[in-house]
């Protein structure tokens, strides 16, 4: 399904962004804007998307420096940033059950039952 005002192909990361995350936002945002799903509603999940994910690999190197002397609440971070990570890949669709379910409402919009509803005045 694709939106009515879709983002535009290119754009670049907020310049207050992490390279971690800019990173990511690199990585992501063609996928997404090629798939015509991201509004500029949605702007603000995908910048908290990419920031967690920064923010997790920033942590995990810290992790791996650390040797012997791991804080366990720098692994609780960053436990807590991939489940948030997570939660939002679904919400914008970066998820295969995300875009599993997305797929299935673009085959269902041309069904015979919505073609029925159609022809109906509610």
């Amino acid at each position: 399904m694709s939106n009515e005002n879709p983002l535009p192909a290119t754009s670049t990361a907020p310049g207050w962004m992490a390279e971690d995350a800019r990173e990511e936002w690199d990585r992501v945002y063609p996928i997404l804007a090629a798939r015509r799903v991201l509004t500029a509603a949605d702007m603000a999940s995908l910048e908290n998307y990419c920031t967690a994910i920064g923010r997790s690999r920033q942590l995990e190197r810290a992790i791996q420096n650390a040797g012997d002397d791991i804080d366990l609440k720098t692994i609780r971070m960053q436990d807590k940033l991939m489940s948030t990570a997570r939660q939002l890949a679904v919400e914008i669709g970066l998820t295969p059950s995300a875009r599993s379910r997305s797929m299935f409402r673009d085959k269902e919009e041309g069904s015979v039952q919505d073609d029925l509803f159609s022809q109906l005045d509610l």
